[in-house]
C-alpha cells in the first residue's frame, strides 16, 4: 500500500467518528497531523513546505479529516514560529482547506526561548485557528494567555498525571478549546495507564472539555480505538504513525 493511500485510508476513519457525543455535547473528529517534530529523513513524502503542507491536508480533508494540525517548517526544514514563515504556512493551508480549522504547536523546543514564543505569537498576522499548548512547559500559562488575548482557541497538551494536575489547580479549563491527551510511552498498558489516570483527574475536578486522545508510534492505532470506544476525538497522521505502518 502507498504511503498516501494509507494515509488517506486511516484518515477516513473520520466518517465514522463524526456523531454527536453525548458526554459533552461535541463533535467526534479525526485532526491530521500533517509532519509533527520529525525530519526529513523520516520519509521523502514528509510535507516541510507551505505549499506541500496544503497539498497534504486538502488530500486529508477529502478523506474526512476534521481539523489539521502543523508545524510549519522555515527554508532550512526546521521547526519555527517565525511571522513571516506562519503567516505563509497559515494562508496557504487555508486557501488549500477553506472553512477547515488550522492548529499549530507552539513547544518550547521550537524556538528554544519562552521569550522568542511570545514575541513570535505577539508577532502574527495570519493567525491559526488554535494552537497546543503543553502544560509540562513552564510557562505554557504564559502562552495561553497571549493565544487567547489574539483571539486563537487553545487545545491543552497533557501528557501525565502532574500536565492534569496543574491544569485544574490554574482553573484555565472553561477557557480551553480541548484537552489533548497525548501520551509518548511506548508499552500499550502504560500508555493507556497513562490516558486512564489524566481523564481521572479531570473528572474528578469536573472538568467538562472535549478531550483528543493522541499516541504516538507503537500506540497511535490503540489509541484510535481507544478514542472510537470512548466516543472521543483523535489525531493521526505521518507526526504520529511508524513508517512500518504507513507503506
Amino acid at each position: 500500500m502507498s504511503l498516501i493511500k494509507g494515509r488517506l485510508l486511516c484518515l477516513g476513519q473520520a466518517i465514522l467518528f463524526r456523531r454527536e457525543l453525548g458526554r459533552y455535547n461535541e463533535v467526534m473528529i479525526v485532526q491530521t497531523c500533517l509532519n509533527g517534530r520529525r525530519d526529513g529523513f523520516f520519509h521523502p513524502a514528509l510535507p516541510l513546505t507551505a505549499d506541500a503542507m496544503a497539498s497534504d491536508a486538502a488530500a486529508c480533508v477529502a478523506a474526512g479529516a476534521a481539523e489539521v494540525h502543523l508545524h510549519a517548517r522555515g527554508k532550512n526544514g526546521r521547526e519555527t514560529l517565525n511571522c513571516e514563515v506562519m503567516d505563509a504556512t497559515v494562508v496557504a493551508v487555508r486557501k488549500a482547506c477553506p472553512g477547515t480549522l488550522i492548529g499549530v504547536s507552539t513547544g518550547e523546543w521550537i524556538e528554544r526561548n519562552s521569550d522568542s514564543t511570545l514575541a513570535c505569537i505577539e508577532s502574527w498576522r495570519e493567525r491559526p485557528d488554535y494552537a497546543s499548548v503543553n502544560l509540562s512547559e513552564a510557562r505554557a500559562p504564559a502562552v495561553m494567555e497571549q493565544l487567547w488575548r489574539h483571539g486563537v482557541g487553545v487545545e491543552v497538551g497533557l501528557a501525565s498525571v502532574a500536565d492534569a494536575e496543574r491544569l485544574v489547580a490554574l482553573d484555565h479549563g472553561s477557557r480551553a478549546l480541548r484537552i489533548l491527551i497525548e501520551i509518548a510511552e511506548q508499552d500499550e498498558a502504560a500508555a493507556l495507564a497513562v490516558a486512564d489516570s489524566i481523564q481521572s483527574v479531570l473528572d474528578r475536578a469536573g472538568f467538562r472539555r472535549p478531550v483528543l486522545l493522541h499516541g504516538e508510534d507503537a500506540t497511535m492505532w490503540r489509541f484510535v480505538g481507544q478514542a472510537a470506544k470512548g466516543r472521543l476525538s483523535t489525531r493521526v497522521g505521518l507526526r504520529s504513525v511508524e513508517i512500518q505502518d504507513s507503506i
